[in-house]
């Protein structure tokens, strides 16, 4: 099952701001029904005891005076068999019917004795209802209103933060000095903009060291293996050597010339400066993978065909090609190589595909190249590279757009 989403901060905010509102509109609601029903209950207290007041005063001074007796307003003597029954036992004051929430009983003891008056306002009951739609609407209203609010205001709140997002994914790969800050309020964001702005300065800094350390490091190996295959050069002009001699001086120039040619993909590999494109033809590029790669093979020949222009970097991605191809003909001792520029393709290819192959040598991965050095490079140059997981010896590097066939 998979995790849950945590919420964005804007929909926090959103959720926080419609709460916000669903609380005061609620406060509100209560407020205005509960005035309501106050009202009410004031209103019928003033007409009852006004009538209760009135008619007991004519009755005290003996005046003609009759209760009223309408469908809104009726009026008793405590000892009236006319009373409802369920009145009768009201102490003094105003009550709500227990069966009828629009009809009022007011008690008084006035003068005259006891008198009861009855009201019934049905219509403030049935504008207290329409007040309670009105209400419950208006909080659904002001509910959706403060998420909105909410929803806006929190996208301007958080619009420095998306320009900063931005301008964080849009810094390439290659560390570069920044200058983030200034284009944010001097406060927390600003204190976090400063804060990458200082970490890209770090790195800036540290890539100055490790590419001033590769061009000490290129140079104080470049020396000694040039030494090396100086002397192995020399070694195999004696002719006073042992052919067993020769075939150890040979050997010791393919591993000087391997380890120059492994320093120089580690190098390209690991500088930051951008690459110099050309567009070249491809059949060149591929002669002279060709020859850096089968050097030490005289085994195994090179077979070319591309007919079309490449645009890229020369120097990578010779070096990158040699490196596939010298993989791919390693375990052979008697075959061809052959290098062919299709539409978005470079593909390499032995052939006859098991000539010498030990069959203990015959796996290879699927995917990548097996060599950090030359994914690196790939990467550099955006080339993908896949072996043929049936043939094991079939290499196809998947190019840009670029490639012209």
């Amino acid at each position: 099952m998979s995790a849950r989403r945590p919420l964005s901060l804007r929909q926090r905010f959103t959720l926080l701001a419609s709460l916000l509102g669903l609380l005061l509109g609620g406060l509100a609601a209560v407020t205005v029904l509960a005035v309501a029903e106050d009202n009410e209950y004031v209103l019928a207290t003033e007409i009852l005891r006004g009538q209760a007041e009135d008619y007991g005063l004519r009755l005290a001074n003996h005046l003609p005076a009759q209760l009223p007796r309408t469908q809104r307003l009726r009026g008793y003597r405590g000892d009236d068999p006319a009373l409802p029954r369920g009145y009768a036992g009201f102490p003094p004051g105003v009550h709500e019917d227990p069966q009828d929430e629009a009809t009022h009983v007011g008690v008084f003891d006035t003068a005259a004795g006891r008198l009861v008056f009855v009201i019934d306002l049905g219509d403030i009951e049935a504008m207290e209802r329409h007040l309670r739609l009105l209400v419950v609407a208006m909080l659904l209203s002001c509910t959706a209103l403060a998420g909105w609010l909410g929803w806006w205001l929190a996208g301007v709140a958080l619009k420095p933060v998306r320009a900063l997002a931005e301008g964080v994914e849009a810094l390439p790969v290659q560390p570069q000095p920044t200058r983030l800050a200034a284009a944010v309020s001097d406060e927390d964001l600003g204190r976090l903009a400063r804060a990458i702005d200082g970490y890209q300065a770090r790195l800036v800094d540290a890539d100055a060291r490790e590419q001033a350390f590769l061009a000490d490091a290129s140079h104080e190996l470049r020396t000694p293996l040039a030494v090396i295959q100086g002397v192995a050069e020399v070694l195999l002009d004696d002719d006073g050597a042992s052919p067993a001699q020769h075939a150890r001086y040979a050997r010791l120039g393919r591993g000087a010339g391997e380890m120059q040619r492994l320093l120089e993909a580690m190098l390209a590999a690991a500088r930051r400066r951008p690459l110099q494109l050309e567009t070249l033809a491809a059949a060149q590029l591929l002669r002279d993978a060709a020859e850096i790669a089968l050097a030490g093979k005289p085994g195994i020949t090179a077979s070319i065909a591309a007919d079309g222009e490449l645009h890229t970097a020369p120097r990578e991605a010779v070096l990158l090609v040699a490196g596939l191809a010298r993989k791919l003909a390693q375990p052979h001792t008697d075959a061809t190589l052959q290098m062919a520029l299709e539409p978005g393709h470079i593909v390499l290819r032995m052939s006859p595909e098991d000539a010498g192959i030990d069959a203990a040598t015959t796996v290879r991965a699927d995917t990548g190249t097996g060599s950090a050095l030359l994914d690196r490079l790939a990467q550099r140059l955006g080339w993908q590279v896949a072996f043929d997981g049936s043939a094991r010896v079939c290499v196809e590097l998947k190019s840009d757009p670029a490639v012209k066939a």
